[in-house]
């Protein structure tokens, strides 16, 4: 981690503001002119430098709403960028791209700040093997594994189990790999930012989680910026404490939308479908901090939006060239009660090759693919003539899905005080185990309602 270094500024401070059209501001200084990314405040409204105009005039985007500003107005340059607090002391806290509470509680006391804009670990610095996060959950170890690392796509609307998945996730980072977790909420409605705040306290996972919010509401360089305030903060316990850490991202679509927002006040030409011309380049500056390195690993899950389901879409298309893997969530699913509501079928994985995961677990997850896609075509046959009328074969492949189907769900550690089911973090070899019996077995003692939330096959016993 580069311990940040302020650059060296004269002593003018002070400038005017020269101009203001929307959340653009530009200031005039007589001497010496602040660098890009330095913070200014004119009276209580944070700006940061993002332009250098020339003869002394600099470009700002105000991160609060410039009600009050007016021609002529002082203008107090900081001498250095947005710094944040870093540290223990942030731990169980909700804060604000200023690492500011917005909780209610006194500020954090820390005996450290750090710059916002860090740049990513030299190569040098890297792990380049390959590593899966165990997770614990069942649907996700099996079918789409999480790179150590690595940055997953969590694709899914309202009502499909999203809050509960990440919640989960949360507390098993917490609970077995001994890591740290940052919510980070880019656009997300106060609504969300309460109730997540909330159930995170219910379930007892907040003490070892940071959350950051940019909200909808806010001024887009507050959301363009928040995602900045996160890593910073992440890359200290990765760094620093040599911790794994878990950083959750919602909704990473916003972000870009954001520097959209950003390019557009700053009179930059927008490129391809109205999207600023830097939208890889920023991108690329956010999602190459998060990585592993030989003090520990930043892994990420995104919440991702796809624009009309148009995956040609240039923001979607430049966010999956980051993505190792994805995990979809479906509503079908969640309708059926068989969560948590992964898609066995749409999510994937590049960490899921022999080399890396192993040939068994390899060939075991390509056969519960395959046996779901069967059931899923002979469903209509189902639907119209019966399951009578189906050979034994499929008789028996219809058999192994419905059970592979329950198998793979799981109660969860978070959901335990109104679910009345005690969480299951479940072993990728157990997994792999449970499905191997199924697949292989064409006459079943038990019926399939007996593998619905269970752990691993061990809990049949309880069932027989």
């Amino acid at each position: 981690m580069n311990t940040t270094v302020l650059p060296e500024h004269d002593a003018q401070t002070d400038g005017r503001i020269a101009a203001i059209r929307g959340g653009v501001v530009d200031v005039a200084f007589e001497g010496a002119v602040p660098h890009i990314h330095d913070l200014l405040f004119a009276g209580e409204v944070a700006l940061e430098v993002a332009g250098l105009i020339g003869c002394g005039l600099v470009r700002a985007i105000a991160l609060a709403p410039v009600r009050g500003l007016g021609l002529g107005m002082a203008v107090r340059a900081t001498g250095g960028p947005i710094m944040v607090p870093v540290g223990d002391a942030v731990l169980g806290r909700m804060l604000n791209v200023f690492g500011a509470p917005i909780d209610g509680r006194p500020e954090p006391v820390v005996s450290e700040h750090r710059s916002i804009h860090q740049p990513p670990p030299r190569l040098s610095d890297r792990v380049l093997h390959s590593q899966i996060l165990e997770t614990g959950i069942k649907a996700i170890d099996l079918l789409s594994p999480i790179e150590r690392g690595g940055k997953t796509g969590l694709f899914g609307g309202a009502g499909v189990g999203k809050t509960v998945l990440i919640t989960e996730l949360i507390n098993n980072t917490v609970q077995h790999h001994k890591g740290v977790s940052l919510f980070c909420g880019i656009g997300e409605r106060s609504r969300e930012a309460e109730e997540l705040y909330r159930e995170m306290g219910e379930a007892g996972v907040r003490d070892k989680t940071v959350m950051l919010f940019g909200q909808m509401n806010e001024a887009p360089g507050v959301r363009f910026l928040v995602g900045n305030t996160a890593l910073t903060m992440a890359e200290y316990f990765r760094e620093d404490k040599g911790q794994d850490v878990l950083l959750l991202i919602d909704n990473i679509f916003r972000f870009v939308q954001a520097g959209s927002e950003v390019s557009g006040l700053m009179g930059r030409m927008p490129s391809r479908v109205g999207y600023q011309p830097t939208l890889a380049t920023e991108l690329a500056g956010l999602e190459e901090r998060i990585t592993s390195t030989r003090r520990g690993a930043i892994t990420s899950i995104q919440a991702v939006y796809v624009p009309a389901d148009d995956f040609t879409d240039p923001a979607a298309a430049h966010i999956f060239s980051h993505l190792s893997a994805s995990v979809v969530l479906s509503r079908k699913r969640a309708s059926e009660g068989l969560y948590p509501a992964v898609d066995p079928l749409a999510s994937a994985s590049v960490m899921l090759t022999p080399s890396v995961v192993g040939q068994r677990h390899y060939d075991i997850a390509r056969a519960v693919r395959r046996t779901l896609a069967e059931y899923e075509e002979l469903r209509d046959i189902i639907a119209m003539l019966g399951l009578e009328e189906l050979s034994s074969a499929d008789r028996a492949t219809v058999a192994r899905a419905r059970r592979l189907e329950r198998f793979l769900t799981q109660p969860f550690f978070t959901t335990g005080s109104f679910s009345g089911m005690e969480g299951k973090m479940v072993p990728i070899a157990d997994t792999l185990s449970g499905c191997e019996t199924i697949l292989s077995q064409t006459q079943f003692d038990l019926p399939e309602s007996a593998y619905y939330m269970i752990g691993g096959l061990e809990d049949l016993e309880g069932k027989s």
